[in-house]
C-alpha cells in the first residue's frame, strides 16, 4: 500500500497543482474585482463565472475520459490506439466548443430571467459574453492535456497553467485599470484577462506536445491516415454521461448561487467569497480523482482486481487526508480568508465568515465523492454513477437549499445546509458503488468495462 500511496500521490502533485492553477484564475479574477471595483461587481462576476463554468464543465468532464482510455491503451502498449484517441479528444473538443459556446451565449441573452438585481444582470451578461468566447481555448486545452495526462506526464499541464495564471493575474491588472497603454475596461478586463490566459494555455499545450521528442512516437506520420470516428464516439459514449455527471454537480452550485442572490447583494458577494474557496480545496481533490482514474484505468488495462482496488484505496485515503487538514484550516482560519477578498464591508465580512465555517463541514465528503467519481472513470462506469449524482443534487441539495434559506429563513446558511447534505448522500452512494464495480471484477482475466 505505501508505494501505492507513493504513486499515487507522485501522481497527484502535477495535476493537483495544474487543477489549483485553473480555479486559481478564478480567485484571481475575483481578488482583483473585489478589491478593485467592490461587491457588487464581485457578485455579477462570480455569478457570470458559475454559470459560464456550468456550461463548460460538460466538455470539461467529457474530455477527462481520455486520459484514462489513454492510459489503459498505453498498459496495453498499443501505440496506434494512443494516437486515435489523442486526435479524437482534439475533434470532440471543437464539436463540444461550438454547441456549449452558443448554449452560453444563448443562456447570457435571456440572463434577465435568473431575477438578479439590474445592475448585476448588465454586468454579467456581458461578462459571459466574452467568457463564452473563451472555451473554444479551454477545451482544446483539455483536449491536449489528456495525452500528457494519460501517459504520466501531468508536468506539462502544470508548468502551462502556472504561466497562464500570471498571464491571467497581470492582464487582470491592466485591463480593469488602465494601465500603461491598456484600456480602462472595468470588469469587462476580468473577463478579457480570462480569454486571453486561456488561447495562451492551449496554444503552449498544443505547440509542447507536437514538437517535444517524448510524444513523437505517439504522433509519427504513419498515424496520420488513421480514422478516428469509432474513438470519438466512444469519448463521446462515455464521456457525456461523465459531463453530465460533472454538470449536475456543477450546475447544483451555479444555481445555489443564484438562489443566494435572491437573498440579497451582501449575500450574494458573501457566497462568491466562500465558495470560491472551497472550490480551491475541490479543484485539487480532483487531481487526486484525476489520478485514481488514470491509476485505475491501467490497471483494468492489465486486468488485475488487486491493483484496481489499491489504486482506488490510495485515492481515497489522501484525499481524505488533504480534504481533512483544508477543514481545519476553514474552522479556524476564517476571518482571516475573508480579509482576502474584501474589507471595510462589515456585513459582507460577517456571512462569508460563517459561510466558510460551513464550507470546513463538507470538505470531506466533497473530497470522497470526487475521488469515488475517478475511480469509476477509470473503470468506464459512467452511467449509474450520472443518476447517483443526479439524485444527490437535484434531488437533494438544491431542493434543502431551498426550503431551509427561505421557508425555514435560514438565509445563505440553509442553502448550504443543503449542499452539504447532497454532498455526503454522493459520496456515500458513489464509494459503494466503487466497491460493488472492485468485487464484480475478474481476478486476473482483462477486463473491458462499458
Amino acid at each position: 500500500m505505501r508505494s501505492d500511496l507513493t504513486d499515487t500521490l507522485r501522481l497527484s502533485i502535477p495535476i493537483v497543482i495544474a487543477q489549483l492553477g485553473v480555479v486559481l484564475m478564478g480567485v484571481t479574477d475575483n481578488l482583483f474585482v473585489g478589491r478593485l471595483l467592490g461587491a457588487v461587481p464581485l457578485g455579477a462576476a462570480g455569478l457570470a463565472n458559475s454559470l459560464s463554468f456550468l456550461m463548460s464543465s460538460i466538455g470539461v468532464g467529457a474530455l477527462t475520459v481520455v486520459a484514462a482510455l489513454v492510459s489503459s491503451a498505453h498498459s496495453r502498449g498499443d501505440i496506434a490506439a494512443v494516437n486515435r484517441l489523442f486526435r479524437a479528444g482534439l475533434r470532440v473538443s471543437i464539436w463540444m466548443s461550438l454547441v456549449l459556446g452558443g448554449l452560453s451565449i444563448v443562456l447570457a441573452y435571456f440572463f434577465g430571467l435568473f431575477g438578479q438585481t439590474a445592475e448585476v444582470t448588465a454586468l454579467a451578461q456581458t461578462f459571459m459574453y466574452i467568457l463564452s468566447a473563451s472555451l473554444l481555448p479551454l477545451l482544446l486545452f483539455i483536449a491536449a492535456r489528456q495525452l500528457c495526462d494519460g501517459l504520466r506526464y501531468p508536468r506539462v499541464a502544470m508548468v502551462i497553467t502556472m504561466l497562464a495564471l500570471l498571464v491571467n493575474a497581470l492582464f487582470n491588472y491592466v485591463l480593469i485599470t488602465g494601465a500603461g497603454p491598456f484600456p480602462e475596461m472595468g470588469l469587462m478586463g476580468s473577463a478579457t484577462a480570462t480569454l486571453i490566459s486561456r488561447l495562451f494555455m492551449a496554444g503552449a499545450m498544443l505547440a509542447y506536445v507536437y514538437r517535444s521528442g517524448r510524444f513523437r512516437p505517439f504522433l509519427a506520420d504513419a498515424f496520420r491516415q488513421l480514422p478516428t470516428t469509432a474513438e470519438a464516439w466512444t469519448i463521446l459514449k462515455l464521456g457525456i454521461p461523465g459531463g453530465m455527471t460533472f454538470f449536475f454537480e456543477v450546475a447544483t452550485f451555479s444555481l445555489a448561487v443564484v438562489i443566494v442572490g435572491w437573498l440579497g447583494e451582501d449575500q450574494l458577494a458573501a457566497h462568491q467569497i466562500a465558495i470560491n474557496m472551497a472550490s480551491v480545496t475541490y479543484m485539487m481533490a480532483t487531481g487526486i480523482s484525476s489520478a485514481a482514474a488514470i491509476r485505475v484505468g491501467a490497471a483494468v488495462g492489465r486486468g488485475s482486481r488487486a491493483y484496481v482496488q489499491r489504486a482506488g484505496v490510495a485515492a481515497f485515503i489522501l484525499s481524505t487526508v488533504f480534504m481533512s487538514l483544508a477543514a481545519l484550516l476553514f474552522l479556524t482560519a476564517n476571518d482571516w480568508l475573508v480579509s482576502l477578498y474584501i474589507r471595510d464591508n462589515p456585513s459582507v465580512t460577517t456571512i462569508a465568515a460563517t459561510l466558510i465555517i460551513m464550507a470546513g463541514f463538507f470538505q470531506l465528503s466533497d473530497g470522497i465523492q470526487v475521488v469515488a467519481l475517478g475511480c469509476l472513470r477509470g473503470m468506464s462506469d459512467v452511467n449509474v454513477p450520472t443518476i447517483i449524482t443526479l439524485i444527490s443534487y437535484w434531488g437533494v441539495a438544491l431542493p434543502m437549499s431551498y426550503v431551509l434559506a427561505f421557508p425555514f429563513g435560514m438565509d445563505a446558511v440553509g442553502v448550504w445546509y443543503g449542499l452539504l447534505a447532497g454532498l455526503t448522500l454522493a459520496a456515500v452512494l458513489l464509494t459503494w458503488r466503487f466497491v460493488q464495480q472492485v468485487r464484480r471484477l475478474p481476478e486476473t482475466v482483462p477486463v473491458v468495462l462499458a
